[in-house]
């Protein structure tokens, strides 16, 4: 059903029997050069959207723990949902607003602090930490310990990359809004870096084409690589 609806088709495959289901694609196409959104090109003075709030790693470790089998149904249906919405704004976009995006990239396994860092080259995002939507419910569940083993690696691993207050992540600082920065994520939303004077017009189109949680999360700066959170 997804595959016909983001317009392509299934040919051929495979089975691999084991105790799980599994599913997966490998994804061919074609697409203008001169159109190709990249992940490097964010300018000083842009500002960087996310389209779809993050959590959906501490929520699918509750689901799956033994304390909790549903995660507050709440919380699960609101993952289920935003991981089974096709991140098909480009396609929904009018050329001239589709052209002003800069720099683009999705969020996934490397969590929102990952996948931005690698947006950055020799600029900062200011991250507003109040203005990035989350999942409801997340912070309880990770003030309860449901964090996935990839976050704690993306913590581990960027960290030193992330400021609060002028200091690097550790063990001193962390906490459950910290955690969901760094969580791993299936199906997340996509970080458009666009020019200031397009921002919100480029929000109100997310948000007209379903992406009703969008925001504007932060602002890239001149700097060295690294992401200072407010």
């Amino acid at each position: 059903m997804k595959t016909r609806e983001a317009g392509a088709f299934l040919a051929g495959g495979h089975t691999v029997e084991d105790s799980e289901p599994k599913y997966g694609l490998v994804v061919y196409g074609e697409a203008d050069e001169g159109s190709v959104w990249r992940t490097s090109g964010a300018r000083a003075g842009d500002l960087l959207i996310l389209t779809k709030p993050i959590g959906t790693g501490i929520v699918a470790t509750a689901i799956k723990s033994e304390v909790t089998k549903k995660a507050d149904n709440s919380s699960a249906a609101e993952a289920v949902h935003w991981m089974t919405t096709l991140n098909d704004v480009p396609s929904k976009l009018p050329g001239d607003l589709y052209h002003s995006v800069h720099a683009a990239t999705d969020v996934t396994g490397f969590g929102l602090v990952g996948h931005t860092l690698d947006m950055l080259g020799e600029l900062n995002l200011r991250l507003s930490l109040r203005d990035v939507p989350l999942l409801e419910g997340v912070l309880e569940l990770a003030d309860r310990g449901f964090v996935p083993g990839g976050t704690e690696r993306n913590r581990d691993a960027y960290g030193g990359k992330v400021k609060f207050d002028g200091r690097c992540y550790s063990a001193e600082i962390a906490s459950a809004e910290i955690d969901v920065l760094f969580d791993a994520q299936t199906s997340g939303g996509l970080l458009l870096a666009t020019p200031p004077e397009r921002a919100g017009e480029m929000l109100s189109a997310c948000r007209a084409a379903g992406f009703t949680r969008a925001a504007i999360i932060g602002e890239f700066v001149p700097g060295e690589g690294v992401i200072e959170v407010k």
